[in-house]
């Protein structure tokens, strides 16, 4: 709620449009720069918002775009246009293709392809697959993250279960907490990985890179089981069961034994890339229907690229 100087403001926010302040410099801060008035006018904005505000000129003063630090005079008529931040907008419906393989009153499970991301974030507001779940069921608005209870990389195609009801959605929490949804991945590994076996190391932001994750001391558990499915001239095609659900969990446990996924420069997979993505699939998903309790699963094709790949690696 914006607490301006008393009678300095007048608001008009038409739906779906930038909200445009009128204000009006009252005596006590004659003098000061127009930043500093903004500020004062604006407590509910961050300065650096409002900086930015008045060098992309959406603050006139008088009818003319206001400089930062120009001194106010009494009385002066300023006009300030609030044009949304990327994330005010980012929970938008967007008309966008959801490849869905089953849906009822209670839930979705969509098989999202490699390249779409899945949650508005840091240089991806818009486009997003919550964006199209928003106009596919538009009830999912009232849901935390608009019924989303887990989540796949970007360039990571395959299987999520997303809620529509908030019973729903406590219920597939439950159940990932209580790690009995079955997901498992298909994933191409460079070099010769043991034929089964665990990794339970714990991962959190890498210590210096904090785009990136690594197994750290302080880290949240993360538990993943692994066998060979097939092995390849110089790759392994490799399954991985997952226990918990941590950001990035198959790429940094699969690395740490040496064995980094094929297209995944980020967690040393270097050299040429056969893939322009990490050679990652969610195939299998499981779980119990959260209205009959009833358990239910779910497997999804292997995408042409990855499948091509596959075939040329078999073939050197």
């Amino acid at each position: 709620m914006v607490n301006p100087v008393p009678g300095s403001a007048d608001y008009t926010a038409p739906d779906g449009a930038a909200r445009r302040v009128r204000l009006t410099i009252p005596t006590e801060l004659a003098g000061l720069r127009l930043d500093q008035a903004l500020a004062r006018l604006l407590p509910d904005h961050s300065r650096s918002r409002l900086a930015k505000l008045i060098a992309e000129g959406h603050v006139l003063v008088d009818g003319a775009a206001g400089k930062g630090p120009a001194r106010m005079r009494s009385g002066e008529a300023l006009e300030v246009t609030l044009v949304p931040r990327p994330e005010e907008e980012s929970f938008r419906a967007e008309a966008l293709d959801l490849p869905l393989v089953f849906e009822d009153d209670d839930v979705m499970v969509v098989d999202k392809p490699a390249g779409l991301v899945v949650h508005p974030g840091s240089g991806n507001w818009a486009g997003t697959m919550l964006n199209a779940l928003l106009h596919h069921a538009p009830q999912v608005k009232h849901l935390p993250r608009a019924g989303i209870v887990h989540r796949l990389d970007k360039e990571t195609s395959g299987l999520l279960v997303v809620a529509k009801t908030e019973a729903a959605q406590n219920d597939l929490v439950r159940q990932l907490q209580a790690r009995t949804v079955k997901r498992t991945y298909l994933a191409i590994a460079r070099g010769k990985v043991p034929d089964q076996g665990t990794v339970d190391q714990p991962i959190g932001r890498h210590p210096v890179n904090r785009t990136r994750m690594a197994i750290v001391a302080s880290g949240k558990p993360a538990v993943t089981h692994f066998r060979v499915k097939e092995r390849l001239p110089h790759h392994t095609l490799v399954q991985c069961e997952l226990e918990t659900g941590r950001t990035h969990q198959i790429r940094v446990h699969l690395a740490s034994l040496g064995h980094p996924l094929e297209g995944d420069p980020e967690y040393g997979g270097r050299g040429p890339r056969r893939l322009p993505r990490q050679a990652l699939h969610a195939w299998k998903l499981a779980f119990r229907h959260p209205r009959t309790q009833e358990t239910v699963s779910f497997e999804s094709p292997v995408p042409a690229d990855f499948q091509a790949l596959l075939e040329a690696l078999r073939s050197e």
